[in-house]
């Protein structure tokens, strides 16, 4: 039995992870978002501890929280677990990301890729594509609007590729990778690809929507998306998440590591998938001390 730590243990992918691990009767830390912002509490709660799983990361920036202050975080976390004697660390990247990337997201995970890889610990990096599975946000708040309103607004031709991927399975690879000893890249995505039209369509058919599929410019889709983000309080659609789309960053063109399909969580949850809201902003922007 072994001591691993994982950063945001109660979050989404964290907490599938460190479920995971405690099955195999391995003992987790859990490192909240607050303690990312002290090298020397991180590294006392590093003590002892033979892998560090990161999650860590936010979606869009917002106020004082920039990309930039995330990649400085995790640069700290690095640091912290060199100086706790940490064996190794998985890092949950994302797929396609690199340096000359159309958008700020994915050139500063391309920057914390760099910084693991030089920190001097062993490491495996995993790069998921769009995770789904229960308390995501993506699918759960498109099945709320497509149960909601008689339309709905797909940016550009809808023809772009997305490949969606079970967190369970993005679990399965992270702790797979922390069992190895050699530093690896390892793409995670999902069984099927669909175009975004047809993803769309399936969420739709599952929770039983009639609304019509529109086809809009980038920048009405999103100004249509804003909208919907005042009656929700939230941010529902970012331009870089359209641009990732439909630059066809959003799958991979390795093999799958996922096993789990879609429609058939979909079949499974369909009852109560979309019935509430899922805030990002409530998870990480209005709660200070929640995970990551």
């Amino acid at each position: 039995m072994s001591t691993h730590a994982v950063t945001g243990a109660t979050s989404f992918t964290g907490r599938f992870i460190a479920q995971r691990l405690e099955r195999a009767g391995h003992v987790v830390r859990n490192l909240s978002r607050l303690e990312l912002g002290d090298g020397d509490r991180l590294a006392a709660a590093l003590d002892g501890t033979d892998t560090l799983y990161n999650t860590f990361w936010i979606r869009f920036e917002r106020g004082p929280i920039t990309y930039d202050w995330a990649i400085e975080r995790s640069r700290l976390l690095f640091d912290a677990a060199r100086r706790a004697g940490v064996r190794r660390i998985v890092h949950i990247s994302v797929i396609n990301a690199s340096h000359d990337a159309p958008t700020a997201y994915f050139r500063a995970k391309a920057v914390v890729e760099d910084a693991l890889t030089a920190s001097g610990i062993a490491y495996a990096i995993v790069r998921p594509t769009v995770t789904f599975g229960p308390g995501d946000i993506l699918v759960n708040n498109l099945a709320w609007t497509l149960r909601r309103l008689p339309l709905f607004g797909v940016p550009g031709d809808g023809r772009y590729p997305i490949q969606p991927v079970h967190v369970e399975d993005v679990a399965a690879v992270a702790v797979r990778a922390g069992d190895i000893t050699e530093d690896v890249t390892l793409d995670a995505g999902g069984p099927e690809t669909f175009t975004f039209d047809e993803f769309v369509a399936l969420v739709r058919q599952a929770v039983g929507s009639r609304a019509r599929l529109v086809h809009l410019p980038a920048m009405a889709s999103l100004a249509a998306a804003s909208l919907i983000g005042l009656f929700v309080r939230d941010v529902v659609l970012t331009r870089h998440e359209v641009t990732e789309l439909r630059e066809r960053l959003m799958f991979s063109t390795g093999p799958p590591a996922g096993t789990n399909r879609l429609g058939d969580w979909l079949a499974a949850n369909a009852e109560t998938i979309g019935r509430n809201w899922s805030s990002e902003l409530d998870r990480h922007f209005r709660r200070p001390t929640a995970g990551p």
